[in-house]
């Protein structure tokens, strides 16, 4: 080692020193979450920076965390992932972890919004609902609640459709589509529960909606394959891996996030998956699908304890959510210069579809695969090959002319 590169690790050593009782268990707790030496090195650097300020401030280890609120101004120049104030979250979870200091509690949905939280229990025991669909609910009846009130006998039918069209005003139609979904499933729930007057979930106003006006938006075969060529090397196995179950199978992105090791049957080669309002659902599990997960579990996923297939690349490691796997697809059309106006991992779920429609796959067929509840919203796939709206059809209810 040179002059210049002790006297630099001495200068670290000293600047840290108030802390330096916890330092080593800290860099052990970031070795077990996979990070590298180099940014374990590079997050002590910077939390010894960040401990000058704190110490210089008056704060002390029990109020490290009322410190770490304290420089947020201090620090926000910063946008990298490593700014000091990314290295201090991560020294006060592992403080907390080792009881050294007491976790931080964040109220609850239930403390917050105790209906909210009544509703989300409702509708995952009686109705079968997904995570991700209350998620998208809860910001709109959040609203919902701050506007009209917690009462529900106060929910008179004008101030549900005022809050609705303020509410969607500034939105276009598909968001604004979103809103009623939510309030009415919301009153829906006080309805069954005796908490609003019965037909109160009619006040909701609708928007226009023409039902098969659009037409599928997926990607060509060449283009699938541009991206699948993009995910070549040990370092993309996993993003292979995933974008052949998204564009081979349909699989939604949250079901992709979600995949876990008891739901792959090796020996029978299905995936058993769990499908809205706990609908079990069996895929057959392809060679080619089969290889690239196998391809990926074998040669590069992270070895933690974990019952979820695909995991972070990058530390923390830990399963990834459906906005990881949106973002490998997102990486991926970017890579291979494939350009689309739907960036999203539901365009390679259109894209199965209309893939199996044109290799003579019945309507019936694509349905089954994609694991649609109602034959309408497959029939919208027809509009990609006009020889198959043939099976849509209906026949003429008038007279034939003279």
């Amino acid at each position: 080692m040179t002059k210049r590169k002790r006297r630099h690790r001495r200068s670290v050593d000293v600047r840290i020193n108030w802390l330096q009782p916890h330092a080593d268990g800290f860099k052990d707790w970031l070795a077990q979450r996979k990070y590298s030496p180099a940014t374990i090195t590079e997050l002590v650097r910077l939390l010894a920076l960040w401990g000058d300020w704190v110490r210089s401030s008056g704060f002390e280890i029990e109020t490290l965390a009322s410190g770490l609120t304290a420089s947020a101004l201090v620090f926000r120049g910063s946008k990298t992932a490593r700014a000091p104030q990314g290295a201090a979250a991560l020294f006060i979870s592992y403080l907390q972890e080792t009881n050294v200091l007491p976790p931080e509690r964040y109220p609850s949905l239930e403390e917050t919004w105790p209906a909210l939280g009544a509703f989300r229990c409702w509708m995952q025991e009686q109705r079968g609902i997904q995570d991700s669909t209350l998620d998208t609910y809860q910001a709109i009846l959040v609203d919902l609640l701050v506007s009209l009130g917690t009462d529900p006998t106060a929910y008179t039918a004008a101030a549900v459709r005022d809050f609705v069209l303020d509410r969607a005003k500034p939105h276009g139609r598909g968001r604004a589509q979103g809103i009623t979904v939510a309030t009415r499933a919301y009153l829906k729930y006080l309805v069954a529960t005796g908490q609003c007057p019965v037909g109160r979930e009619r006040a909701v106003p609708s928007f226009a909606n023409w039902q098969l006006a659009t037409t599928p938006r997926g990607l060509g075969q060449a283009d699938i394959d541009r991206l699948l060529a993009t995910c070549d090397g040990e370092e993309r196995l996993r993003d292979r891996a995933v974008i052949l179950l998204l564009a081979r199978l349909g699989l939604r992105a949250s079901e992709v996030a979600n995949l876990t090791f008891d739901a792959i049957d090796w020996a029978a080669g299905r995936i058993t998956l769990a499908g809205k309002a706990r609908r079990e659902e069996r895929l057959p599990l392809t060679q080619e699908i089969g290889d690239a997960i196998l391809a990926y579990i074998e040669r590069t996923r992270p070895h933690i304890v974990s019952t979820r297939v695909f995991l972070t690349s990058a530390a923390p490691v830990r399963p990834i959510n459906r906005i990881a796997v949106k973002c490998i697809v997102r990486r991926a059309l970017d890579r291979a210069g494939v350009k689309s106006v739907h960036r999203g991992a539901h365009v390679l779920r259109h894209s199965a579809a209309t893939s199996m429609l044109r290799n003579g796959v019945s309507l019936a067929g694509v349905g089954a695969v994609l694991r649609h509840r109602s034959p309408s919203v497959t029939a919208l796939y027809a509009k990609v090959d006009i020889c198959l709206l043939s099976e849509i059809a209906q026949p003429w209810g008038g007279r034939l002319p003279c």
